[in-house]
């Protein structure tokens, strides 16, 4: 387990387990990074790693979270590998960018 700081709001994190515990619970074994410079009432992905930290860590939850530079954090923790996933909120079947669980 690590923990990783939200790269736009400094002091504020999330551990690893915490998200591998929400991926699980979601069914898959991914998550899509979902990043979207938008109100979080605006969002087009609900199911994506953005949403999910603005809902649980950001204090700023208008603001985008889910950046490159903490998909590379995740990445480097050896916990997590990056690709492109179905996104559970489109229709049409669109792969995104997001990490998968390394099992």
């Amino acid at each position: 387990m690590m923990r990783i700081e939200l790269s736009e709001e400094k002091g504020r994190s999330f551990t690893t387990d915490e998200l591998k515990d929400y991926i699980q619970k979601s069914g898959r074994d991914y998550i899509i990074q979902g990043q979207e410079a938008c109100r979080r009432s605006e969002h087009s992905s609900p199911h994506s790693l953005d949403c999910w930290l603005r809902d649980n860590f950001a204090n700023y939850r208008d603001r985008k979270q889910a950046t490159n530079a903490l998909i590379k954090d995740l990445v480097e923790t050896g916990e997590f590998i990056e690709g492109k996933f179905q996104c559970p909120d489109r229709k049409k079947k669109t792969k995104r960018k997001g990490v998968r669980i390394v099992k």
